[in-house]
């Protein structure tokens, strides 16, 4: 049995979740409300075609072609091989027919609209067609037994000639059951939670990844990012020899047993000021002392001011910059969406040998978010199916994590992500005889031992410096340490 032949979307992420794109020579039905896409979706598609050599036709029966034609061009479409058919209410053709009964009840054939459309695909024979506002041609049917019955009519006449159209209807003007069930696949193109969301509920003979998957649409048109996939199984994911990451301190590797594992996620937790991003970047600048690779994620401080405040404390961020050794990329609440931020991070570690990622901070992430789009579950979900993601390429994950309480009972998260961490890294504030100092310490590693006692930490010129274990205090995790 030959392989379903499939041809492109002329959109990476929605050949991905199709898993190939089209089947060659089927109908798919585009779904969706008023300025979802649609169109932009189908223009993809067309141009796909005529990049190959194909002939490919645009019917358009609801918006006039020069404004499809205008808009197009400011997303960047090259048009000038697409062949269009204006049949918009706008359009001459309509404006000189008498009679605007396009369905009597004798023949279809008879219908104008109809033979304009036939007419023109025997006349092109094109290998692509998108026809979009398929409800005007409900609206003046006679009744819906016609209207099915010249869809099935048209579609046979593209199957005859070999043709994959594509049939762009507008949800909430009409129903369209009738459409889903004469085509063979369905897209549906919506918002949820001011989310953007794209998903496939048929594909008849053929395989697809279900769920919903976030798309934007901007001056390329539209992209599309399919959910994140792992095969990830919790205990199977070190079994081979476990990698270690210095962090260039001696008494901080001490504290570790070795370091950080690749592969592993690592939440450097404590309140506002007390280093969490300047001990991610102790590791980070260890890493590129040995030539390996990191991203940041900033969703607090700006590029520039981590430059600045790096280099006060002996973390060369800028040559880094300049070795390729380090990229940073700053995400502003309003520009993304969580899912958007997953894929991106998946892109920026596709082929490239990156050893540390690290999202600064877990926390503003969370924050920024779960109140535009999403409840904080799901937004954990994601940072799952990232952390699962980084896992299986054996990247070091390093989130930091901000607590409310300068002092007083131990917190390691504010936000309950503390089952995501393979390691835990705290922080603390410590006063001691009227002065306010750091300590740190290691809560969890799941992949070595560590050393259980606190040692004082300190931020200076020269980077950081950790001192001995504080073995002569009682009460450190409460923030109140008494001499023993």
């Amino acid at each position: 049995m030959s392989a379903t032949k499939k041809i492109s979307t002329g959109i990476k992420g929605l050949d991905n979740i199709l898993k190939g794109g089209y089947t060659a020579e089927d109908a798919y039905l585009i779904r969706g409300g008023a300025g979802s896409g649609k169109t932009t979706l189908g223009l993809h598609f067309l141009a796909a075609g005529a990049k190959k050599g194909d002939s490919v036709l645009c019917i358009t029966l609801s918006e006039p072609k020069n404004k499809i034609i205008r808009n197009a061009k400011q997303r960047g479409f090259l048009l000038d091989d697409i062949q269009f058919l204006d049949l918009s209410p706008n359009s001459d053709f309509l404006a000189q027919e008498q009679n605007y009964s396009l369905f009597p009840s004798s023949e279809v054939e008879g219908f104008p609209l109809f033979n304009k459309i036939t007419t023109k695909v025997k006349e092109l024979q094109p290998k692509r067609v998108l026809i979009d506002g398929l409800n005007q041609l409900r609206f003046l049917a006679a009744d819906n037994y016609q209207f099915r019955k010249s869809i099935q009519s048209l579609l046979q006449l593209m199957a005859d000639y070999q043709i994959n159209p594509l049939l762009v209807s507008e949800v909430g003007s009409s129903p369209d059951d009738d459409l889903k069930f004469l085509c063979d696949g369905v897209i549906n193109l919506g918002s949820k939670k001011g989310s953007r969301k794209i998903t496939v509920s048929k594909n008849r003979g053929a395989d697809f990844r279900s769920g919903e998957h976030a798309y934007s649409l901007n001056q390329r048109g539209m992209v599309i990012y399919p959910q994140l996939q792992t095969k990830y199984a919790r205990g199977k994911q070190f079994t081979g020899e476990i990698k270690q990451l210095s962090s260039g301190v001696q008494a901080i590797d001490k504290l570790l047993h070795g370091g950080i594992e690749k592969g592993a996620n690592t939440v450097i937790t404590g309140p506002t000021g007390c280093g969490k991003t300047s001990l991610g970047l102790t590791f980070i600048k260890a890493a590129a002392q040995q030539q390996k690779k990191s991203v940041i994620y900033l969703f607090e401080e700006s590029p520039q001011v981590l430059q600045s405040r790096s280099a006060s404390i002996n973390i060369p961020i800028r040559d880094m910059l300049a070795k390729d050794l380090l990229k940073i990329q700053f995400f502003d609440q309003f520009e993304l969406t969580p899912e958007i931020f997953v894929h991106k991070v998946k892109q920026d570690v596709a082929g490239q040998d990156i050893d540390i990622v690290m999202i600064d901070s877990i926390t503003s992430f969370i924050t920024s978010f779960a109140s535009k789009t999403t409840n904080k579950a799901e937004l954990i979900k994601h940072l799952h199916l990232l952390r699962n993601f980084l896992t299986e390429r054996e990247i070091a994950l390093i989130m930091t994590n901000e607590i409310p309480n300068i002092t007083g009972d131990l917190q390691i998260t504010d936000e309950n992500i503390s089952y995501l961490a393979d390691n835990v890294i705290l922080l603390r504030y410590l006063e001691l005889q009227g002065q306010l100092k750091k300590a740190i310490g290691v809560l969890k590693k799941r992949m070595s031992d560590f050393e259980t006692h606190l040692r004082e930490l300190e931020i200076t010129s020269a980077g950081i410096k950790v001192g001995q274990p504080l073995k002569d205090l009682r009460g450190i995790l409460t923030g109140n340490p008494e001499l023993i």
